[in-house]
Formats: C-alpha cells, structure tokens, sequence
C-alpha cells in the first residue's frame, strides 16, 4: 500500500480549534460495515449499544508538558516533554540542539542536552510546577496557544492517570451524565490505560505503508479486563472501543506486538503496534472515534477495520456535510 491511498482533502476552515461547550452535543457519523451512513447527535450513541456489550476507554490524563524557558543570552525555547527516562530526565522535542540552562521561573529550571534531552533541578515536586508553568500540548493543527481553559477541555471527564502528551480524543465527547445513562442500560463499562506519545502522531515518511515504524507507548491492562473480553464476545456481545489508543493498547497486547515491565498487579508493558489494512482485529469489533488526519497512522488503523474505501467515502460525506475535523471536532460510530 501507498500512503497516497489514504489522502482525501481537508480545508482549514473545517479543523475545530475550539470544542463545544456541551461534549455529547457533537455531531456523530455512524458508519456500518455494509458501508451505510447515519448522520447523528453524539448523545443519540446510546441507541446503537446493546445490553452485554463492553464499552472500553483510556484513562490516561494529559500533563501540561509544554514548558517556555528562557536561555542565557535571554532568548526563549519552548520544549515539549516526551518521556519520562528517569527521575527528573526527560527526552523533549525543542527547535535546534540547545545546550545549557533554560529557565522556566525563578524556582523551576533545567539543563537541555542537545535539544533532546532536560535533566530538572530538584526533581522531587516536578509535576506540580509542569502544571504550574506549563502549558497542555495541542496538536500544531490547532493554530492558536493554548490557554487555562485547555487544561480542562482537552482532557476526558474519566482521566485518572497522568502521563500523556495528547488527549484520547474520541473520549472528549462523553459526559459523566451520557456514561451513566449508558451503565444503566446494561452495558459495562471498563478502561485501561495508553499515554499518547508522539508515535500516535508522527508523519509516516515512506512511501509504503508497510515500511513505517511506531514509536511504542507505555499501556496497563487490568489482567481481569481480558476474561471479561473473552466472556463477552463468546456470548455473542461486542467489545466497543473509545479511541485509535485503547484499541492500539488491547491489539498490542493480544496480538503479542508489545514488550511488558516487571508487574505487580495489572498488565503493564509497551507496544509500537501499526494497524493498517490487512491487520485482523482480536478485540475490537466496534470503534467510537474522531475524524483523522489524512495519510495519518489513525486514519490506516480505522480503515483496517472497514476497509479504506468506505472510510474514505464516508471521511468525503463529513467533509460536504462540513463535520467538525481532528481533535476537538465531531465523532464516527463504526459498527
């Protein structure tokens, strides 16, 4: 496969730079595999889940790790922290190959190493002063900075566990009040936990699909969560999953793509898995997610599931009924 088989044209002006103000009033395309379409409320995803499903989100919670830091000759640098290689040492992303100190705030600063690497001072309150001073990392499609108002919408009502660099976005659209109505229906509702990284969001660069490599991303999978998979799809039900991340998480780890850390309790490891086209699914049987960027890994992953060309085709409706695109846009129920 090409990347080029996955492109379709996506105007500006159809990228949300802000979400709405009430989560579950998103627009949703519910896309069936015979390649029906269905325009919809979000909220109105209630009528397509069965009493015995399973509804599996990501719990991962998104730390505000863009930090501005002023160098020695009093320039800026703005870094984004990555992964976490030890305590107080940090891989970032920053422009050039900066070395030396970079100061956040009077009490808050790093070494920088070649621009990849942040050794923090006094590593002990870290977070706390992330949070303090720092900033949540929209993706650059957004074109604006982010503000304090980001530190709360661009996270999911159920985030519990900190460590991401970019929302699970097709969580955004729940509210606590649609996941109860949901629950009271008879449906179960589980999570586990992926951190985004960049490898969710890394161009692919070569020409064939088949050629690119995932950075891997750190998951914990309750070891009771996968008897109940087991139980729930042998009892003819469906395993509904929120988002390209809790579906990457289950793949990986069912389909043995992912290496697993000393545990202690949950299932805890890190997989680089890529699902594109031919990839067959061993959990997922539904999917809740956002609209993709073209040539994008996110993109590959859904039409794995039901198949390019209608993903395409129903990617080409949104865009003529003018859908809200990307991380803070409207939502696809792929059934």
């Amino acid at each position: 496969m090409k990347i080029a088989d996955f492109d379709y044209l996506l105007s500006e002006d159809l990228i949300a730079k802000r979400p709405l103000e009430d989560r579950s009033s998103s627009r949703l395309l519910v896309l069936h595999r015979n390649g029906a379409v269905e325009h919809r409320t979000f909220s109105d995803i209630v009528s397509y889940i069965d009493k015995g499903d399973m509804l599996i989100v990501n719990n991962t919670k998104v730390f505000p790790a863009k930090l501005i830091g002023l160098k020695k000759n009093g320039g800026s640098l703005e870094v984004l922290l990555v992964k976490e290689q030890s305590p107080g040492v940090w891989e970032v992303l920053s422009r050039g190959r900066y070395t030396g100190t970079l100061k956040f705030s009077d009490d808050f600063s790093a070494e920088l190493l070649n621009g990849d690497t942040a050794r923090f001072q006094d590593p002990g309150n870290l977070f706390g002063r992330i949070w303090k001073y720092g900033n949540m990392p929209l993706p650059p499609y957004i074109k604006r900075s982010p503000d304090a108002k980001d530190k709360e919408t661009y996270q999911t009502t159920y985030a519990k566990k900190e460590g991401s660099i970019a929302a699970p976005t097709a969580g955004l659209h729940f509210t606590g009040q649609l996941l109860r109505k949901i629950a009271s229906q008879g449906l179960k509702i589980r999570e586990l936990t992926l951190h985004v990284g960049i490898g969710t969001f890394t161009p692919i660069r070569t020409e064939n699909v088949e050629e690119h490599v995932m950075d891997t991303e750190y998951f914990e999978i309750a070891p009771e969560l996968l008897s109940e998979i087991r139980d729930t799809k042998s009892s003819g039900h469906r395993v509904i999953t929120v988002g390209t991340t809790t579906t990457r998480a289950l793949e990986g780890f069912m389909s043995g793509h992912c290496t697993f850390f000393p545990q202690n309790g949950s299932i805890r490891g890190a997989t680089n898995i890529f699902i594109h086209p031919g990839y067959s699914f061993k959990a997922c049987d539904s999917l809740i997610t956002n609209f993709h960027l073209p040539r994008s890994t996110p993109l590959m992953l859904v039409s794995a599931l039901c198949g390019r060309g209608k993903i395409l085709k129903a990617y080409q409706e949104a865009v003529a009924m003018r859908y809200r695109f990307l991380s803070y846009g409207d939502a696809m129920l792929i059934l």
